[in-house]
């Protein structure tokens, strides 16, 4: 994420002010310039499925019969006279299936850290919130056209242009669900297959 860059205005003492949008004769101001506030709405969806299906099959048959032999006696006659035969199969099924799903829904207030040559705007913002004992950590970064900006300021997650979402935790509860690096090396290191 790229650092903020806090540019302030040169007071002109006039109410013009070059390159803002005419605000004064709107009923709203949409943000537009570095420092302005934007209202990110979050709504994402991910759905991914996979299914595989293999079957092979195989047959094989071999049959050998002894030529015979008409005036040999015993065990010479028996040899003669072997009839064999000899078959296989093999088979093989094999079924996969892969299903992943996730959704996050939420708002997050960001700020506009510049703006592009074509007016497009690039926003940040993070949230942090803190309870029982655990920290959570949540970012947002991307690139805003103006014309997706809706009344009040907000603007869909779908919308935005290099979007960039972080959810991270701290804690007991994030330290519970993950490994040390000691019993990360210990696993591979003395894991069997």
């Amino acid at each position: 994420m790229t650092p903020p860059t806090y540019v302030e205005r040169v007071p002109t003492g006039s109410l013009y002010q070059a390159g803002a949008s005419s605000w004064l004769f709107q009923d709203e101001k949409r943000p537009s310039n570095i420092g302005d506030t934007i209202k990110i709405d979050i709504a994402e969806q991910l759905s991914a499925r996979s299914k595989v299906n293999t079957e092979a099959k195989r047959a094989n048959s071999v049959a050998v019969k002894g030529p015979g032999g008409g005036g040999q006696n015993g065990f010479v006659k028996s040899l003669l006279n072997a009839d064999a035969s000899a078959s296989g199969s093999d088979s093989f099924a094999g079924d996969g299936k892969t299903e992943h799903s996730s959704a996050f829904t939420g708002r997050l207030a960001a700020q506009v850290i510049n703006v592009l040559p074509n007016g497009h705007l690039v926003v940040a913002g993070e949230k942090n919130m803190v309870f029982n004992g655990g920290a959570s950590t949540l970012r947002f970064s991307g690139i805003v056209n103006p014309k997706d900006i809706q009344l009040g300021g907000i603007v869909s997650s779908r919308d935005v242009v290099d979007a960039r979402l972080e959810q991270l935790g701290r804690g007991d509860v994030a330290e519970a669900s993950s490994r040390t690096w000691i019993q990360r090396v210990l696993t591979n290191a003395l894991s069997v297959w």
